[in-house]
């Protein structure tokens, strides 16, 4: 299989060279090198290595400067339409063309008068391979001035409104205007240029001329395309769009289209890319929706909604551009629940499985629920215009209440299940607190019984207090009271500290956790059922009141004589004593770490390190650790001038850099004699680098056990034998 491939790479190869070869002596044969430059394209785009060894052996700059130079136009044609592939193919070659001189090339092709349509046709498509995904293709396409002769091109090249396709000479033009649509698309997104945009914003009142004046699809889909891009995720634009009528335009377009589209399937489509751009330009913007109220733009999306030929896509488009409309304006949103637009988003939440959907439909009932508030269960009174519109209204439209209802129903389902899942996820995470603080409480006590003797566990203490947090985070969210959690808890805690219950723990806990969760649910549905029947808030305070901690202390009537269960009476009081206490009012009493030390094997070093770790020292430790850092303060600046003090007493042995036998009697160095070889390495050495004897010493092959200053006295004392030998 490897051998294949590779036979395939090597015949590759042979190939491009072949061709190349062929283009450099065939100069005087345009249809030789047409054919060559076909070839080489269907190569390249077979195989995206190719591109690469193309661009190595020079084949990619020949073809740009053969569509420079040559004077035929048909190899001009070609020879553009090969770099464009090859560079749409491969990242590399794009990198490599993307240039100002082929830009510059590429402005002459399109502003000659002698090029024809084709020739500006394949100079286009090179541009929209360049900038394609790319920023440096987007700022030259701008500095170069290129995307100013793109431009021109969108308002020149078609000049009738009454396009006739079928004339061969009108296609072609078309087919220019339609690729300069692409490529001013790709100038001003993917990614998003804001210069860009902004020097394509004033092809919008020639953009709205074609629009108004000639409603085919041809027209329309590159149009929409160029309009939205423009003016995606830039609010400059859109208030200049919006400025010059754009939106407007849009708006009696979707009108007409949305009419058509129940006597053609194709109306309808187009509609939706219609509202598609009306929905890029009021996206960021919602305010700006009180301009399509003017036309009525909700009842034509949701008749637009009900047409069977749309997929999911599409409808969640149009659903989100109801969200948007009906974001900040009223009008839009009574136009809504007037054309019974609440059933259809019911309907979408309940029969569409797409989540996308789902979130828009769910958005569209939120920005319509304080109209629908205001309309089915009149919380305001109505003004005169609003009271003459509700006589208007058809009989149909009397069952709005009951729509009202059932969206919130379901809006209060969702609302539910969201609360449901909270809860699970709170009682899981509490559950895995009483059990990790079971642990850590039972193990830290029996411990400071042993050592102390008395005092409550600081850890207890501080899981007690994070442990009270989360209740009164509980009972700010409304999910649970306080008084039901403290007294479960205290419950737990008490059962889970006594050793003697120990094996009893699992099935306890399982009960307490079932009691707890039955509780709280009939506090969570109390509290619902109070405020759904308008309790006041002051009959509402008592829920949310912290209780007195109840703790009951229950003795095991055994024999006392048994140390194990005195054990776990003193545990038991221990447990409660640091729960019943109150976290807020309790402060914690530590001492000097200094004074309490007694028994403890202490010398002057780890004394010193005790007193620094502890942060609660009292008046005598504290001047006494003062006073040592002062010495040792003056010691260190003492040091700094005369480094033979040491702050601590070092063994003499350490003091001592030269090795010892048992005996404690030094050890001589043996003598190694310089050889010839080494003597000729350090005047080489002292010769280049001078007398740096540490760079003599690794950069020659001496022998093991030499130093810099072996090296140092060898010279000296052969420099000056040398002087002495010499008259």
């Amino acid at each position: 299989m490897e051998s294949e491939d590779t036979k395939k790479i090597q015949e590759m190869k042979t190939d491009l060279n072949l061709l190349l070869e062929c283009l450099k002596y065939q100069m005087d044969n345009p249809f030789s090198q047409k054919e060559a430059l076909v070839t080489i394209h269907s190569i390249c785009q077979q195989n995206s290595n190719a591109g690469l060894y193309f661009r190595e052996i020079g084949g990619l700059v020949f073809v740009k400067d053969l569509a420079k130079s040559s004077e035929h136009s048909m190899v001009k044609e070609a020879a553009l339409y090969t770099l464009g592939t090859i560079g749409e193919k491969n990242v590399y070659c794009q990198q490599t063309l993307c240039t100002s001189e082929l830009f510059e090339d590429l402005i002459w092709f399109l502003s000659n008068n002698d090029s024809n349509t084709n020739l500006k046709r394949m100079s286009v498509y090179v541009i929209l391979v360049l900038v394609s995904n790319n920023r440096t293709g987007q700022t030259l396409v701008r500095e170069t001035g290129c995307i100013k002769v793109l431009s021109q091109l969108f308002k020149t090249v078609l000049s009738n409104y009454e396009l006739n396709l079928s004339d061969k000479n009108i296609f072609q033009s078309y087919q220019l205007w339609s690729s300069v649509c692409s490529t001013l698309c790709v100038c001003v997104n993917n990614p998003q240029n804001d210069e860009n945009q902004m020097l394509c914003c004033s092809l919008f009142p020639h953009a709205n001329d074609w629009l108004i004046n000639c409603m085919i699809p041809e027209i329309i889909r590159p149009i929409c395309s160029f309009i939205g891009l423009t003016l995606a995720n830039n609010t400059f634009v859109q208030k200049y769009f919006i400025s010059v009528g754009g939106l407007d335009v849009l708006s009696q377009v979707l009108v007409q289209l949305e009419s058509d589209s129940h006597k053609t399937l194709p109306s309808a489509k187009l509609a939706v890319v219609v509202t598609k751009t009306v929905d890029a330009c009021i996206a960021d913007n919602s305010t700006f929706g009180e301009v399509l109220s003017k036309y009525h733009i909700v009842s034509k999306l949701l008749a637009l909604l009900l047409h069977e030929s749309l997929d999911s896509g599409e409808k969640f488009s149009i659903i989100l551009t109801l969200g948007h409309c009906t974001e900040a304006c009223e009008e839009n949103q009574y136009e809504l629940f007037k054309n019974n637009g609440l059933p259809l988003m019911i309907q979408a939440l309940t029969e569409s499985q797409n989540d996308e959907l789902n979130k828009a439909a769910t958005f569209v009932l939120f920005n319509c629920k304080k109209i629908t508030e205001k309309l089915s269960l009149r919380e305001k009174p109505f003004d005169e215009n609003e009271a003459e519109q509700l006589k208007d209204i058809n009989m149909k439209e009397k069952n709005i209440e009951d729509y009202w209802k059932k969206a919130k129903e379901i809006l209060h389902r969702i609302e539910q299940l969201e609360r449901e899942e909270n809860e699970e996820k709170i009682q899981r995470e509490k559950y895995k607190d009483n059990v990790s603080f079971m642990n850590i409480s039972t193990q830290n006590t029996l411990k400071h019984l042993h050592t102390d003797g008395i005092g409550g566990d600081p850890k207890a203490e501080g899981k007690d207090k994070s442990q009270s947090r989360m209740l009164q985070s509980y009972k700010s969210h409304g999910f649970m009271s306080t008084a039901c959690a403290s007294g479960d808890q205290m419950k737990t805690l008490v059962k889970s500290a006594n050793p003697v219950n120990a094996c009893y723990r699992e099935s306890g806990q399982n009960k307490t956790l079932c009691k707890a969760n039955s509780s709280c649910n009939q506090d969570l549905h109390k509290e619902n059922f109070e405020k759904k029947d308008f309790v006041s808030p002051s009959s509402n305070n008592h829920v949310f009141k912290h209780p007195n901690p109840i703790v009951k202390n229950r003795k095991q009537q055994l024999p006392v004589t048994d140390p194990f269960m005195l054990c776990s009476d003193i545990i038991n009081k221990e447990v409660i004593n640091s729960l019943s206490a109150d976290n807020c009012s309790k402060i914690s009493k530590y001492r000097c770490s200094g004074c309490i030390a007694v028994g403890k094997s202490l010398n002057s070093r780890n004394f010193s390190k005790l007193l620094h770790s502890c942060p609660y020292q009292c008046d005598r430790h504290k001047v006494i650790v003062e006073a040592e850092d002062r010495y040792k303060s003056e010691l260190r600046k003492s040091l700094i001038c005369n480094k033979k003090i040491l702050l601590t007493p070092r063994r003499r042995k350490q003091l001592s850099n030269e090795p010892t036998t048992s005996g404690g009697i030094k050890k001589r160095k043996i003598r190694k004699n310089f050889t010839e070889e080494e003597i000729r390495y350090l005047f080489s050495g002292v010769k280049k680098m001078g007398n740096h004897w540490n760079l003599i010493l690794w950069s020659f092959p001496f022998q093991q056990g030499r130093k810099s200053v072996d090296l140092a006295q060898k010279y000296h004392k052969l420099t000056k034998h040398l002087k002495c030998v010499s008259p």
